[in-house]
């Protein structure tokens, strides 16, 4: 007889444990544990527990909310549900998958693992580097415990916050982890809970923070067991391209949002992230007047108020409300991924204006809007959709920015997953990277780009047939939208997502750290200016200031207190001012300008450094940066 047909079970005990942490999962207390779940339209709710002959039955509560307790159950223990007689099924709130989405739950001590960060601060929005990784694909073994090691280096390389992708728990061998089904269970891809809370704790102790990549827009097709416990975590009344969108506002809707929300808190208080990335919000559909990402982050910032927070989002719409404070009807985050940088800085780099790029110059204007403003479309026609995009944003500051030459998303789109430094000339990648790295914007590096990985980053997405096919055909019909990857010969190049050569050709050779210091050198020599020069380290755009000085070169123009700071770039040939009519080359009151920092240095494999000043006029070198500050006149 199988275990949901049982009419016999376990007793419950009447007496409820000491309160919960949250309103959903299982959770160990003294004595037993503790089961919850939402299942509005379900009569009876069973536990089939690992190694005991009886199921545990769950009594309902006032909200369609199910619960019980076993007593002396122990942390390892799996269990799944029967719903009514349909089953088993994991826990919709599982903490643990061991043996993937489609498996058994585990139970969890939560509270085994012995922090050691407890003076620290957390990280606010300003004066941070970011590093985004993928876990499986950052080290050879793809695991929290092998990432770990790589903690030093990074921390010596100058960034401040690592930038985790998605970790609840999906199908397969691999993935992104974009198609999450799991929301609570960290991916046992990678490792254990415990595993992953020892990766933040080390970071920590390196004073480095740890944001986690979110998903609340959708969840993946396969090993989705929500909708066997309740109709009303999807709705139809919004559309979603990655799948069904969530029910944030409709009938039922409340213990959907407390379900997210608890998911975001669970992810900052048990793991002690120190904030979170929301991945593609303008797809997270809300019409309820307090939209679920402006309580999301009130409610961690609530739960953890002895460290600050730094919440960041994605937002192809480029809505700047999502970074407004509450008070004035925002929603509170601290800062949004700049697509627009990224796309004029990657058509500056290589002449590409296909797809998406199609709206963008890549000219010296653009650049400095996007680093003095932000967003360049803030409400004006957007031709590729055929639409306006985005909504105003000057008067917001420069940490509500984050600037990137490379993230997973860009490089993948690529098609054949190529790093920027191969699609670009040596000198304007040099230049373009000082330009993102010591700009006032908050710098994004993508794992790898620091020491000029030759490896590519592809996407990968382990699924079994009918899915897997399917996938192939829809990642190559998105790729087709750049007429250069249409032709039926550049298709036959593109690698299969679910091969799982396509996984492992993207994973990192951490051999050839050593193989490029030159560039390892650049980065690090850029981010200790951004660090340590009182100048360029302020992010105030109220002192930055920009000029354009001819069709393809800039100059950037730092005001501090007492010192000025001048980053001329220049992607074209050398550019001779013999006439130089413009204020900001004028250098301050009773000084001169010197050199004091060149993409062109041979460190960096750069061609030399050659004196600005000959007889009288300027002579900006092409193809590279020169960082210049006052200094004495000479006598």
């Amino acid at each position: 007889m199988k275990p949901g047909s049982s009419d016999r079970f376990s007793p419950v005990a009447s007496a409820r444990p000491a309160p919960r942490r949250f309103p959903i999962g299982a959770e160990l207390h003294p004595g037993g544990a503790h089961f919850r779940v939402w299942a509005p339209r379900a009569s009876s709710i069973r536990v089939e527990l690992q190694d005991r002959d009886l199921p545990v039955q769950l009594g309902r509560e006032e909200g369609d909310y199910h619960s019980g307790w076993a007593p002396d159950l122990a942390a390892g223990t799996r269990y799944r549900f029967w719903v009514e007689d349909r089953g088993p099924f994991p826990d919709p709130a599982s903490r643990f998958q061991p043996e993937g989405p489609h498996g058994p739950s585990q139970v969890v001590d939560a509270g085994s693992f012995i922090w050691t960060d407890r003076s620290w601060k957390g990280v606010g929005p300003a004066h941070q580097v970011i590093y985004e990784l993928h876990l499986g694909t950052f080290t050879p073994e793809g695991t929290w415990n092998s990432a770990l090691t790589q903690l030093p280096r990074l921390k010596e390389l100058g960034v401040t916050v690592l930038e985790v992708m998605p970790v609840a728990d999906f199908p397969g061998r691999f993935g992104w982890g974009y198609d999450g089904v799991n929301l609570f269970a960290p991916s046992r891809l990678y490792g254990g809970p415990d595993d992953a809370r020892r990766f933040v704790d080390q970071a920590h102790a390196l004073g480095m923070g740890v944001i986690l990549d979110v998903v609340y827009n959708h969840l993946g097709p396969d090993g989705n067991y929500l909708t066997q416990f309740s109709d009303h975590y999807f709705t139809d009344r919004y559309s979603c391209e990655w799948g069904a969108a969530i029910n944030f506002d409709g009938p039922q809707s409340a213990p959907v949002r407390e379900y997210f929300i608890s998911n975001a808190v669970y992810w900052i208080t048990e793991f002690h992230f120190d904030g979170l990335r929301f991945d593609a919000t303008q797809a997270i559909k809300d019409a309820s007047g307090d939209h679920i990402l402006g309580v999301l982050q009130r409610r961690v910032r609530d739960a953890v108020r002895s460290r600050e927070l730094y919440l960041v989002g994605e937002n192809e719409s480029q809505q700047s409300s999502l970074v407004r404070r509450t008070e004035a009807g925002g929603m509170g985050l601290d800062a949004l991924w700049n697509d627009d940088f990224h796309h004029t800085a990657y058509v500056a780099l290589t002449g590409s204006r296909e797809s998406y790029f199609a709206d963008y110059l890549g000219s010296p204007q653009e650049l400095l809007s996007a680093l003095r403003w932000g967003f360049l479309y803030q409400g004006q026609r957007y031709s590729w959709q055929k639409k306006s995009r985005g909504t105003p944003g000057l008067d917001l500051p420069a940490t509500a920015f984050i600037n990137f030459l490379e993230n997973h998303d860009q490089v993948a789109n690529t098609g054949h997953g190529r790093r920027l430094w191969q699609l670009s000339s040596p000198g304007r990648y040099r230049a373009l990277t000082a330009l993102c790295l010591l700009g006032p914007g908050t710098p994004l590096l993508f794992q790898g780009q620091e020491f000029a990985s030759s490896k590519p980053f592809l996407y990968f997405a382990d699924h079994p047939a009918p899915l897997g096919p399917a996938i192939v055909r829809g990642r190559t019909e998105f790729l087709a939208q750049s007429p250069s990857l249409a032709s039926v010969e550049a298709r036959a190049l593109l690698s299969d997502p679910t091969d799982p050569s396509t996984f492992e050709r993207s994973k990192l050779d951490l051999e050839e750290i050593d193989r490029r210091p030159d560039i390892l050198r650049l980065h690090q020599d850029l981010l200790a200016l951004r660090r340590d020069d009182p100048v360029i380290r302020g992010q105030h755009v109220g002192r930055f200031h920009g000029a354009v000085l001819g069709p393809d070169a800039f100059l950037l123009r730092w005001q501090g207190e007492q010192e000025h700071r001048l980053l001329a770039v220049n992607f074209g040939c050398d550019l001779h001012l013999v006439h130089a009519p413009e204020p900001l080359l004028a250098p301050p009151e009773g000084l001169a300008w010197e050199i004091a920092w060149s993409s062109e240095s041979p460190a960096y494999g750069g061609r030399g450094i050659a004196p600005l000043e000959r007889e009288g006029s300027l002579l900006f070198p092409g193809a590279a940066a020169v960082l210049l500050r006052g200094g004495r006149r000479p006598s």
